[in-house]
């Protein structure tokens, strides 16, 4: 190994890039509608994707919507067919009709190999930021809290961001007991959407309680805390092949990443800084920290590219460009 590329040596180059990072600046406040939309281009986007999907369902079922003779999409979030040929199936709900003792039949396999594959390469927590139709009433609640002034203010109940973790087992666990897919049963994702699509249910109920959970008891109590589906994607998606890559060289550490991410514990400096990108699971690539970085220090772009970036990062040599910003 060259000294130059040594451990000592990319240790120094990250030290002395740190002692001459730029002054701290912050994104001035939009004044114009391209500005506007330039700023929320991530959350429009996201938004569109998730009442897009919801459309998609509800105009199959009530409108007849076909393409090529076939049905768009039928079914719901845990178990869907496009174009009347192509399963798919939640991943989390195949798992506890497994715990509960119940086979799969071959369908419902595929579903799941087709869904699996898909948010494994695009990181698994991307249904929970672009997908779910929950994350909008959670995106709703943030919204709250900052015009009541509750933003800053200390939550009613403390929990662990790991809380999900333990949910997800619980919901296993008592469906192996009981014989049927525990969570399922309740889940306020599959309520909201059926309630939504079929008009049954208690789905708007169980919205409006996770609205007031997160808007006066726990920040992002649900999607942050509690929901095993979010729990389960951050494990499977880890591995996901677009990532958020971090410049650290550019970075001044404004902080406004942080403040603005719902999984803030992703976004911890050093770990970053010496991946090169955020490689949690838990993050849900919302894009909100891309999207109010002062320096361009955040972008998404590929796995594979942000690894062939580390050796001139450990270099102190310019990262290798791209990346959707």
């Amino acid at each position: 190994m060259s000294p130059a590329s040594s451990p000592v040596s990319a240790a120094v180059s990250a030290a002395v890039s740190a002692s001459v990072r730029a002054p701290v600046r912050h994104l001035p406040a939009p004044t114009t509608l391209r500005a506007h939309l330039h700023a929320m281009r991530f959350t429009l986007a996201r938004r569109m994707v998730q009442l897009g999907m919801l459309v998609c369902f509800y105009g199959t079922l009530h409108w007849g919507w076909k393409v090529f003779g076939q049905p768009l999409l039928t079914g719901d979030l845990s178990a869907a067919k496009l174009l009347g040929t192509l399963p798919l199936a939640d991943p989390l709900a195949a798992l506890q009709i497994l715990a509960a003792g119940h086979p799969l039949v071959t369908e419902i396999l595929i579903g799941v190999a087709v869904t699996l594959g898909v948010y494994a390469a695009l990181g698994g927590r991307v249904f929970c930021g672009w997908v779910c139709p929950m994350n909008i009433v959670t995106d709703v609640a943030a919204w709250l809290r900052g015009k009541l002034g509750l933003a800053d203010a200390p939550d009613l109940v403390t929990l662990p961001a790991r809380t999900r973790y333990g949910v997800l087992v619980l919901a296993l666990v008592v469906s192996a007991i009981a014989g049927v897919a525990a969570f399922e049963a309740f889940s306020p994702i599959a309520m909201l959407h059926r309630e939504l699509i079929y008009g049954a249910g208690l789905g708007l109920s169980a919205a409006l309680g996770i609205l007031l959970l997160d808007t006066l008891v726990l920040r992002r109590g649900w999607c942050g805390h509690l929901c095993p589906l979010g729990a389960f994607w951050a494990l499977a998606g880890r591995g996901g092949l677009v990532k958020v890559a971090f410049d650290d060289a550019s970075c001044t550490r404004c902080g406004d990443c942080v403040r603005a991410c719902p999984e803030p514990q992703v976004l911890h400096f050093n770990t970053v800084a010496a991946r090169g990108m955020v490689a949690s699971g838990e993050c849900t690539s919302c894009g909100r920290c891309v999207a109010v970085c002062p320096e361009d220090s955040l972008k998404f772009d590929l796995r594979l590219r942000i690894h062939a970036a580390a050796p001139q990062r450990a270099r102190g040599a310019p990262p290798v460009s791209g990346g959707s910003s």
